[in-house]
């Protein structure tokens, strides 16, 4: 997993409240568990005036440009901006895989559905709660400025504007020692390698038949 220190990155704004993880990738999506390649495919129903299905060539399709991620000044964001309860919905752990494949890093919402809150610990995203006012804030502020960009420091826990204007926000100190280590529950194992070889060798001399 990749460390999340700092992150100045292009904000897009998703104006929607109650987003779901099928919204964010629908099930038809959802056969693959080799958490690449779904970029094309975040937000397929929304980004797209077709339906989309696995092993289409998303080059080819007809793009819906009402939608923000097609507009040509939000290209390359990497914060997502969003409204409450974001990813609500089944507890897939696509959601963040897309969102992440698609270029994102963080995520800035007054509220979010706990079990995609806590897939994106596990995934390298960074979901950043702050007060539904300052999400207005910058709402407004992205919508007014062209190439607007916040500035995400996760040791000092703050989100900055153009501006200079900063906001700080609450991370549990677990999930942040993870992000800042590019730590996933496989890498906290891995930590341990040397313990679990010792207690393999053990355990095949104490009950060989198991191996």
């Amino acid at each position: 997993m990749e460390k999340f220190t700092q992150l100045q990155g292009l904000a897009a704004p998703l104006d929607r409240a109650n987003v779901d993880t099928d919204a964010i990738i629908p099930k038809q999506f959802l056969k693959s568990i080799k958490r690449t390649g779904f970029g094309p495919n975040l937000f397929d129903e929304w980004r797209y005036l077709d339906h989309g299905e696995p092993g289409m060539d998303n080059s080819q399709r007809p793009l819906n440009p009402e939608f923000v991620l097609n507009q040509p000044r939000y290209q390359g964001a990497k914060v997502l901006l969003a409204r409450e309860n974001f990813g609500c919905g089944s507890s897939r752990e696509h959601a963040p895989w897309a969102l992440e494949d698609y270029g994102f890093r963080a995520i800035i919402a007054p509220s979010y559905a706990d079990i995609f809150y806590n897939n994106c610990f596990k995934n390298g995203l960074l979901p950043i709660v702050l007060d539904a006012a300052i999400v207005e804030q910058l709402f407004q502020e992205s919508a007014a400025t062209e190439g607007y960009q916040l500035k995400i420091d996760l040791p000092a826990q703050t989100v900055t504007t153009p501006s200079g204007q900063s906001f700080e926000f609450k991370v549990e100190a677990f999930r942040k020692y993870c992000l800042l280590n590019g730590l996933d529950d496989i890498g906290l194992t891995l930590r341990n390698v040397d313990k679990i070889k010792v207690y393999e060798t053990r355990r095949k001399q104490e009950a060989p038949w198991m191996f």
